[in-house]
């Protein structure tokens, strides 16, 4: 677990369109729902701009801590002047602190217990931005590696 900094980047993708939240696993439902639609759609062929092809997966406008509902974003990092194609969503990230950690596994297992290790730490969270990065590392699900930026 490492803190640092990350300057503010823009992403291009889809967006849950409500809040879901973490209680009897609604918040799983809700971004699985989310990333079948991202596949099925192919939003990441939409996406012009890309800096990268990794894909990020984004938790934000927290209505308290992690018991209580957010918002969930999925896209790809692009340059400040990208277009956004119809039917897709902005999201800009601000600067910010963030504590990093690393979910190594079988998907999307290794993920989810990353997760839970983060709720139960008392490390000093801000609930602002929290974002995974799924990158060529995340491609292999029996033995995926997915990079865990959590706001502090």
């Amino acid at each position: 677990m490492n803190k640092t900094n990350i300057p503010e980047f823009r992403l291009i993708g889809i967006s849950l369109g409500r809040k879901t939240y973490n209680a009897n696993g609604q918040s799983g439902v809700d971004c699985g729902q989310l990333w079948q639609t991202f596949e099925q759609k192919k939003i990441f062929n939409q996406i012009n701009g890309k800096i990268a092809d990794d894909c990020y997966a984004v938790y934000y406008d927290y209505d308290g801590d992690h018991t209580q509902p957010f918002a969930y974003f999925i896209g790809c990092k692009v340059s400040a002047d990208a277009i956004v194609p119809e039917g897709l969503e902005a999201l800009q990230i601000p600067e910010q602190a963030y504590v990093h950690y690393v979910a190594k596994g079988k998907m999307p297992d290794c993920v989810a217990n990353v997760w839970r290790e983060i709720w139960q730490t008392d490390y000093p969270r801000n609930y602002q931005y929290d974002f995974e990065i799924y990158s060529a590392k995340s491609f292999d699900w029996s033995n995926a590696e997915v990079d865990i930026f959590i706001g502090a």
